[in-house]
């Protein structure tokens, strides 16, 4: 992104809860508050850049293009068909099922990593109650986001904690270390829809300062993405053309992981993966039963760690 704008995909993605929240049943996730949290000026942009022309469905899915016959059929088909809304909004719910589990067994800070527009302290108030909650972001975004939220008039609660860090510039550890972060509580760490622009190495230190700061038995859920899609004889065709959108907004997608190795990566960090989640994996926990398009993204996977 660039340095002193809001990140787009952050943008993207919060129209992406929106639409489902407003328009898909059942809900996968349903984040009530994302379509509020968007401006109309950004809902009408966003919407125009989701809208694909009938030329291009007919391109990647002809049968489905015979039924689009207007600007807001080629938008749900957008929505359901692209694998970015699919993913958004599983590695919501897969995070937030966990998070509620967590909470249960004792965890008690809740650090959200490249937070962009999430509504998670304004959309669940039970959950919030027993948590502290950090919204760690880059400040460009963190500074928007906090801009919107007065602009909305929605109350902050005081277990809210906004803590500005650039992961390619700055250490987790020492911005938490100066916050109100508590290093001897059990926390749960979200970190979804990040590691994929960043390289190998930042990837690893933003884990590292991780099991760091918290401790034994705390959890950290990040979503990557394998190498294949970085193998041109072996990418999807729909995550090629969707990683060459989000080149297009100046936000490349740059690194993947081996699944098979990523277990012993993280043990060099003093973090072992307890669920490593492949594309058929979450395909069958959201999407098996789906009859709109929704299906889960080509070569995303969902990793849940735990602090040794």
């Amino acid at each position: 992104m660039k340095k002193n704008q809001v990140s787009l995909t952050a943008l993207g993605t919060t129209y992406m809860r929106a639409y489902h929240a407003m328009h898909d049943v059942p809900k996968i996730f349903n984040d009530f508050l994302a379509y509020s949290i968007l401006t109309e000026e950004e809902r009408i942009a966003l919407e125009k850049q989701y809208t694909p022309s009938v030329q291009f469905i007919k391109t990647i899915d002809p049968i489905s293009a015979a039924s689009c016959h207007n600007d807001a059929s080629a938008l749900a088909w957008s929505m359901r068909a692209g694998p970015g809304t699919s993913h958004t909004l599983s590695r919501s719910r897969y995070t937030e099922d966990k998070l509620e589990e967590a909470v249960k067994h004792g965890v008690k800070q809740y650090v959200i990593l490249g937070a962009g527009m999430d509504t998670f302290a304004f959309r669940r108030p039970e959950l919030v109650e027993q948590l502290q909650v950090f919204e760690v972001d880059h400040p460009a975004t963190q500074a928007f986001k906090r801009n919107r939220l007065i602009e909305l008039g929605w109350e902050k609660t005081s277990q809210l904690h906004f803590i500005p860090v650039d992961f390619t510039q700055d250490s987790l550890s020492t911005a938490l270390a100066q916050s109100s972060y508590n290093q001897q509580a059990k926390s749960f760490f979200s970190w979804l829809g990040v590691t994929m622009y960043l390289t190998r190495d930042e990837v690893f230190a933003t884990l590292r300062a991780i099991a760091n700061v918290a401790p034994a038995g705390s959890a950290v859920i990040f979503d990557y993405m394998d190498t294949d899609a970085f193998d041109p004889e072996r990418v999807n065709k729909r995550m090629q053309l969707a990683m060459e959108l989000v080149q297009q907004m100046g936000e490349p997608l740059i690194t993947g992981f081996n699944p098979l190795t990523l277990d012993a990566d993280l043990r060099r960090l003093d973090i072992c993966l307890h669920e490593n989640l492949s594309p058929s994996d979450i395909e069958e926990h959201y999407f098996q039963e789906r009859k709109d398009g929704y299906h889960a993204c080509e070569h995303v996977h969902f990793a849940w760690a735990i602090v040794k």
